[in-house]
């Protein structure tokens, strides 16, 4: 019997007003500003897909470490009235614009900032990278500063009660699985865990699906998206149509009895030819590409990871599990009548 794992570590499930039967082992969610700019848009997204976790990045425009903490009590107010959960915040700290030679202050303040933050919205979550090398350090250097800022970062979120995820995207530690995996066992503090995105292997040109398979022990949430292409030809697609392996690590998750959030991040292009504006939003009426995008994932999940994945169902806002029921032997005089009574019908 497979054990429900919140992000590969046991925990123990917590009461609540849902019968254990239909409450998410798995949660589906979304990155708010994925789906609109603005917090009603994010919401909106949310509730036609029938979701409660929302990934907090930017909310009209602004990144959540820059939003005063009266607009972030609001915010919190106001997805608790619609009861939605806010399933982690999205940092800066050593994401694709910065640089590992530079100065780390402005990271360790954008931190201690979501950490406060962190705690009025009632999560203890918060995305980092681990700093792109652009100025061309050499590679041992690289991970030296590297894990010496990762290491920061985990103590600093231990103390508070919280961890940062380290996703799988710019910089040293997402440039390779090896890197990854080096990460993890080097910094080895609770303060740290992974953040898997199911589609940045795609351009990052590493095997996303092999990446989650060596190092899902560490892993405490996922990103969902997909892709086909390479490099700076890399075209993000609907979930289950792209070369990510998407099907396979999510069945890969259910099969270890993984526990957790699946944050959509479909990335798709803006198209103004087909009547999408910027926003995400549909400027004719039809449905949203990030909409799109959770329906996509959810027909994938009913049709290529269910059938694979005994003791698991779909429930409103995700994914529930059941231990299957072991048949029980019937007592042996029962069996004996029973054949007794095939032999005597057979005359």
């Amino acid at each position: 019997m497979s054990t429900l794992r919140e992000g590969g570590r046991a925990r123990q499930r917590r009461d609540d007003r849902t019968p254990a039967a239909r409450r998410p082992a798995i949660r589906f969610g979304g990155i708010g500003d994925e789906a609109a700019p603005d917090l009603a848009g994010q919401i909106d997204a949310l509730e036609q897909l029938g979701w409660r976790e929302l990934e907090l990045r930017t909310v009209d425009g602004v990144w959540v470490a820059d939003l005063h903490t009266r607009q972030v009590r609001s915010i919190a107010t106001t997805l608790k009235r619609h009861g939605i959960r806010v399933s982690g915040l999205a940092s800066r700290i050593g994401n694709w614009a910065s640089d590992i030679t530079g100065d780390p202050t402005a990271d360790v303040l954008e931190f201690h900032r979501l950490a406060v933050r962190a705690e009025l919205l009632g999560t203890d979550r918060i995305r980092i990278m681990s700093y792109p090398n652009a100025t061309g350090l050499p590679a041992a250097e690289w991970r030296r500063l590297a894990l010496e800022r990762m290491h920061g970062f985990a103590i600093g979120a231990e103390h508070g009660n919280q961890v940062v995820l380290h996703e799988n995207c710019a910089g040293w530690g997402g440039s390779s699985i090896e890197n990854t995996l080096d990460l993890m066992t080097s910094v080895d503090n609770p303060g740290l865990r992974l953040l898997h995105d199911t589609g940045n292997g795609v351009p990052y040109g590493y095997d996303g699906f092999e990446l989650l398979r060596r190092s899902v022990e560490y892993v405490d949430h996922v990103h969902i998206k997909d892709a086909v292409g390479d490099g700076e030809r890399t075209r993000y697609v609907l979930p289950g149509t792209g070369d990510a392996r998407l099907a396979e690590s999510l069945r890969l998750l259910t099969a270890r009895g993984w526990r957790g959030g699946w944050s959509l991040e479909p990335h798709l292009a803006t198209r103004p030819h087909e009547g999408l504006a910027a926003d995400g939003r549909s400027e004719n009426g039809s449905e949203s590409g990030f909409v799109a995008a959770g329906r996509a994932l959810t027909a994938l999940v009913e049709r290529e990871v269910l059938p694979h994945s005994p003791g698991w169902r779909l429930v409103p806002g995700g994914l529930a599990w059941e231990a299957p029921t072991p048949r029980q032997a019937e007592p042996a005089d029962a069996s004996a009548d029973a054949a007794v009574g095939v032999a005597s019908g057979a005359h």
